[in-house]
């Protein structure tokens, strides 16, 4: 287990954003991730998790307290179940799978990050969930000083959001267990209207699981979503707003402020979500509220493929960033009167 003082912090996030740690750790165990947060745990010591660093907004200031990078190892299928310890590279993991000739990952190819992160967030693109393949999730509940397994039942997710997410405090997840699908190389079937038109298929149907990785990592590059380092439009924590999820009575609201600003031709997107609420598109709410691609003058702008990505353009700070999102939040509310809730994680700051 490796211990650093004064630690940078920013070099292990994609924004490469954030002042020093007081005392960084990298555990490549479960051993070692349990033991670390209990010692911090003991000693009342803060204590910050760092995965891949692709959903981290850190203060300029840093952390004080303990960071604990998790750098564990573990890829272990087993026909058609798959268990990843919480460091495995996530794009990589995705990439077996495929080779494997399994279904259920292929399109969340590209995302940044560590396996251990998609629980917690219910990472999500291109039509697939990890919710719809996770089976159990294993961390240490550092309420009862145990490690545990909870079944997919019991990991309460929903859009980008999960047990773990609510309780941020509580567990510390150590491995995740897929049940992926045995389909002949090909992919589930596609759910996802752009992935589907980009491969010339209708909706529902299946192809190959490969071919499928590659149009999706194709999809995102375009819009700056696969990490390189040459690239700032890829210094980010890829969508940095969550979508809108907006009750009947907020849905009409919306939509009578956007026949007034911009007339009644306009239809915005909407998508069922839960009963009673529709799901409309934030990266939309932006462009239309007049943030465009590339808007900013400074160090920190929206990147020039996506609206929907904050970036650092090489020499921006975390309040450089915040000042811009706090500009996209106040400028979205007051055109559309709907608000736009961060997905990526803050420590130490807040929108």
């Amino acid at each position: 287990m490796q211990e650093l003082h004064d630690a940078p912090l920013a070099p292990l996030t994609t924004f490469r954003l954030g002042g020093p740690a007081t005392r960084l750790i990298t555990a490549t165990t479960d051993a070692e991730v349990v033991d670390a947060v209990r010692a911090a745990d003991d000693s009342g010591t803060p204590l910050l998790i760092i995965g891949g660093g692709s959903n981290l907004v850190i203060g300029d200031k840093g952390f004080d307290g303990t960071a604990l990078r998790i750098a564990t190892k573990g890829f272990v299928l087993d026909g058609a179940s798959l268990e990843l310890a919480a460091g495995e590279i996530w794009t990589d993991a995705v990439a077996r799978t495929v080779e494997a000739g399994l279904a259920g990952l292929e399109c969340l190819a590209g995302i940044p990050g560590s396996a251990g992160a998609t629980p917690i967030q219910n990472v999500g693109a291109y039509g697939q969930e990890v919710s719809s393949t996770i089976t159990e999730v294993v961390a240490y509940d550092r309420h009862s000083h145990e490690t545990v397994t909870i079944p997919n039942s019991e990991c309460d997710f929903s859009y980008r959001h999960s047990r773990f997410k609510a309780e941020p405090d509580r567990f510390v997840v150590l491995r995740v267990r897929f049940g992926l699908e045995e389909a002949d190389g090909l992919s589930a079937p596609l759910k996802y209207p752009e992935t589907a038109r980009a491969m010339g298929v209708a909706e529902g149907e299946r192809v190959p699981a490969a071919a499928a990785r590659e149009t999706v990592l194709r999809l995102r590059a375009g819009k700056g979503m696969v990490l390189d380092p040459e690239d700032h439009d890829t210094w980010s924590a890829g969508s940095f707003f969550t979508n809108p999820i907006l009750d009947r009575e907020q849905f009409e609201a919306f939509l009578a402020r956007v026949k007034d600003r911009l007339g009644p031709e306009v239809t915005p997107p909407a998508f069922p979500a839960d009963e009673g609420h529709t799901k409309t598109s934030a990266a939309w709410l932006i462009d239309r509220a007049g943030f465009t691609k590339g808007y900013g003058t400074g160090p920190a702008r929206i990147s020039t493929k996506h609206t929907l990505a904050l970036t650092n353009r090489g020499a921006a700070s975390t309040e450089d960033l915040l000042a811009l999102a706090r500009e996209v939040v106040a400028g979205v509310h007051e055109v559309f009167g709907v608000t736009l809730v961060n997905e990526p994680v803050t420590v130490g700051v807040s929108l």
